[in-house]
């Protein structure tokens, strides 16, 4: 088949299985959205580049499939790169096709140039400029495989305008299991895996730490059934929630910055840490010095980069988890560790997650709590960043793998109503429910017309204190309450804004309607956005301030 380089685009994203993308089209993009147009892939048209990246990562995390995203050169890819980065802090794969000015343009400070391969280098797992129509094919399946494969992330590929209008002979890329230079590793050293078996096995004070790379592997059974088997105790980092049911009673819940007391003291008083998945990142460790300082650590991770990047480890084992986790459970057994269970409960009992109940005013937990009553951990949960990221990590069930949302590493405000967007696309049986605040929300606002244009049932919790509360919350604890530029003047009223964007707009002011209007907001057909007024002084407990040891805790 003769195709335009604009066609093969399409038709090789069809042989991926890429069913929906998401973008926004622009003077050099017009050729791909013309060979788009009456094609049987889905387009998405976002209200802005970033919320189309953002849509495309909660596509991806949600379905595991690699999401798909589109732009036009200059600013059009520029935007995505808040994205971008985004997805590859948290290891999401992503593919995105930037078009470009012409060839004979490049370098020239062309109108709408951008140095797409420049920029995006550091923030994505790799990035190819396509200089020739008859490698086109070939690069994008190149792209999924490496955005899929081994540790999951964004590739981008740059496309020249005039390589989408040249046309060539179409052949189907023929498969390939690795690459010149990647050929990742799912299966590391046996010996490896049995030596943290024994190690735990003797353990008398073990503790499971599971992050993201489970939920990735797709390997939460067996994190469970290692569990179970030894009945150890098992803590999770905020990207690794839904590695493990957090209403399981093994679970003594987040550790870390915002992290429960029990899961930060079993850190500080533990003899084995075995990490499964893990990037030991900052807002985890505190201290480095510190962190699990009586203990021998154990690190299973299939990224060989992340093993004593940040904590240095006594036992390392290079694989996929679902290749060491099999392995782990059948040479590990039982230890006598009943002593280590009764001091943990103690620490539940006498330092549980707390707040005021008999308030007048909403508090933000009690938001949280309502809507766990209503949802019992079977709906998508997705968040922006802030506070309400915390609480909803803190109060929330989290049953189901892919089913929380959020973006950890990079911490991008404005991902959650977009990401909310892709996911409800990605699964459109299931509940979708965004739990933001008003500084995040109004970072990508405009995405609220992308939702009523496509009528998806998402609902949007927004719990507005009227200004930026975690930046509020650090400003009363590290610099005098210097309440310096977090005060959002003057009062937005999200309502009326949702309403203007056709979607349902509810406001709660008083604690009484709270419970009848999250029931309303899932009766109703499309998005709902619900602005609940809470206490604009609750702040997120506990906390570790940064730098200090995990033991360190403000109550």
């Amino acid at each position: 088949m003769l195709l335009s380089g604009a066609e093969i685009v399409i038709e090789t994203l069809k042989l991926e299985g890429a069913d929906t993308v998401f973008g926004y089209p622009g003077g050099a993009a017009l050729p791909l959205y013309d060979a788009l147009y009456g094609s049987s892939i889905r387009h998405i048209l976002t209200r802005h580049e970033q919320g189309a990246a953002h849509a495309a990562d909660g596509y991806a995390r949600v379905s595991g499939k690699a999401g798909v995203c589109f732009s036009t050169s200059g600013p059009g890819a520029t935007n995505l790169v808040t994205g971008i980065a985004t997805a590859n802090m948290d290891s999401s794969p992503l593919v995105c096709i930037t078009c470009q000015v012409t060839w004979e343009l490049l370098g020239k400070d062309s109108f709408q140039e951008a140095d797409v391969i420049g920029i995006t280098a550091p923030i994505t797992k790799h990035n190819f400029i396509v200089k020739d129509i008859d490698e086109l094919a070939k690069t994008i399946k190149k792209a999924f495989f490496i955005a899929s494969t081994g540790r999951p992330g964004p590739v981008v590929v740059d496309v020249p305008k005039d390589i989408l209008i040249k046309k060539t002979e179409f052949k189907a890329p023929e498969p390939f299991a690795s690459l010149c230079g990647y050929e990742p590793k799912y299966k590391g050293k046996t010996t490896a895996v049995t030596a943290i078996a024994k190690a735990l096995s003797a353990a008398k004070r073990p503790l499971l730490f599971l992050g993201g790379g489970v939920v990735i592997a797709g390997a939460q059974k067996e994190a469970l059934a290692l569990a179970q088997k030894i009945n150890i105790p098992v803590i999770c980092t905020l990207m690794g929630m839904t590695a493990f049911p957090t209403n399981h009673p093994q679970h003594l819940g987040m550790a870390g910055m915002h992290g429960s007391y029990a899961a930060n003291m079993a850190i500080t008083e533990c003899d084995l840490l075995v990490g499964c998945g893990v990037r030991f990142d900052d807002r985890v460790t505190g201290s480095t010095a510190d962190f699990a300082s009586k203990a021998r650590i154990a690190h299973l991770d299939i990224d060989p980069a992340e093993i004593n990047k940040n904590v240095e480890t006594h036992f390392k084992a290079v694989g996929d988890l679902s290749w060491s986790l099999p392995l782990l459970i059948e040479n590990t057994h039982p230890g006598k560790i009943e002593p280590w269970w009764q001091q943990i409960r103690l620490w539940q009992q006498e330092h549980p997650l707390s707040f005021d109940t008999k308030s007048k005013e909403i508090k933000p937990q009690e938001v949280l709590v309502e809507l766990d009553k209503l949802v019992k951990g079977e709906a998508v949960l997705v968040t922006d960043v802030g506070q309400h990221q915390m609480w909803t990590a803190q109060y929330c069930t989290m049953t189901k793998p892919r089913h929380f949302i959020t973006s950890g590493g990079l911490g991008t405000m404005g991902f959650g109503l977009p990401a909310a967007i892709g996911a409800q696309i990605a699964c459109p049986e299931e509940e979708v429910w965004l739990i933001t605040g008003d500084g995040s929300i109004m970072m990508n606002c405009q995405e609220m017309a992308t939702a009523a244009e496509l009528k998806l049932p998402i609902r949007v919790a927004i719990l507005n204190n009227r200004g930026l509360g975690m930046v509020r919350q650090w400003q009363r604890f590290f610099y005098n309450t210097h309440y310096s530029s977090s005060r959002h003047e003057p009062d937005m009223d999200f309502a009326n804004l949702a309403k203007a964007f056709g979607c349902t707009g509810i406001r709660v002011d008083e604690k009484k309607d709270l419970p009848a209007a999250l029931v309303k907001a899932r009766s109703i057909k499309g998005p709902v956005i619900i602005d609940i007024r809470v206490d604009n002084d609750e702040d997120v407990m506990p906390m570790v301030a940064p730098g200090q040891a995990l033991a360190k805790m403000i109550e």
